[in-house]
């Protein structure tokens, strides 16, 4: 997601939950947190909206009142690393795949929201990038960071605790709504299923599930929500190869059996089918589905 969807209202009620000795999910407006606490002191995954940025170092500080010492991005939407100029300004070491200081470094033109997101000012991007996987050896545990390409942009990870037994998934896990896929930032429905079988490797029936929003899960969850994604989009793989367009695909309704439990709460069914269909046809960027809903550069 991006964060002007979410910037509006001012206070957050941050919702902590203990999972582990070391991690602690902290719960509010914008994508979950992770929170590592221990004798090393504290890192985090992702950091949210900037304008609650004071409001999340207090919650963290409920947590801890150890200095942060590293800050991973999952991705780079601003309801993601929008603390990020803060904590980095302040010490904290901000770790991220390499696409996401490329983004992060210039301006970034989104067709579904139809608007454009300024580059970040350089306290705010990542000092240390990776290309594949990086762990972090911090209070404790060998917490892995896997890069899963294409998925919900082009920069995700996934971040595993395996001694905990947590796995945070980014925004490549939706938890009871329908998903957005950045198409102009990378993202494909074919990632974003191949994103959520790593995560499944990495799991056993007692492992805790954090998605990029939502609420927490496990591996039969994260099950469920992989055979969803692979469903739907074989929905729309026969319109296709019907020789159906977006507009058609769309008024097939191939996601009916989720609309109404999952296409209400945000991303709204033609949108879903959408990023699925420009996915599978190799368009790059979001198109309305209707011309009336047009949103030009």
């Amino acid at each position: 997601m991006t964060g002007t969807a979410f910037a509006q209202e001012n206070k957050v009620d941050y919702q902590p939950t203990t999972l582990s000795d070391t991690v602690t999910m902290i719960k509010g407006r914008g994508g979950n947190i992770a929170v590592s606490s221990g004798e090393d002191g504290v890192f985090i995954i992702d950091d949210q909206l900037k304008p609650l940025t004071e409001q999340l170092l207090a919650a963290i500080r409920e947590v801890s009142d150890r200095p942060i010492r590293f800050v991973i991005n999952t991705h780079y939407h601003g309801d993601h690393v929008g603390g990020n100029e803060t904590l980095g300004k302040a010490g904290s070491v901000i770790i991220a795949h390499d696409n996401i200081r490329v983004r992060m470094s210039s301006d970034q033109f989104n067709h579904f929201w139809g608007e454009t997101t300024p580059a970040w000012p350089e306290e705010a991007l990542p000092v240390v990038t990776f290309n594949d996987r990086v762990t972090l050896h911090f209070n404790g545990e060998s917490v892995a960071v896997h890069h899963v390409p294409r998925g919900h942009t082009d920069g995700d990870s996934i971040v595993h605790f395996p001694e905990s037994n947590v796995l945070h998934m980014g925004d490549v896990f939706f938890n009871g709504l329908y998903p957005y896929i950045d198409l102009d930032g990378g993202g494909t429905i074919q990632g974003m299923i191949a994103a959520v079988e790593l995560g499944l490797s990495l799991t056993d029936e007692n492992t805790q599930v954090i998605a990029g929003h939502g609420p927490l899960s496990d591996a039969a969850g994260l099950a469920e929500y992989r055979d969803f994604l692979v469903k739907a989009r074989d929905n729309v793989q026969a319109l296709i190869d019907q020789g159906m367009s977006l507009q058609q695909a769309v008024g097939a309704k191939p996601t009916a059996e989720w609309d109404e439990e999952l296409g209400k709460v945000w991303i709204e069914p033609a949108q879903l089918v959408t990023f699925i269909y420009n996915s599978l046809t190799g368009v790059d960027h979001y198109t309305a589905p209707f011309p009336k809903e047009a949103t030009t550069e």
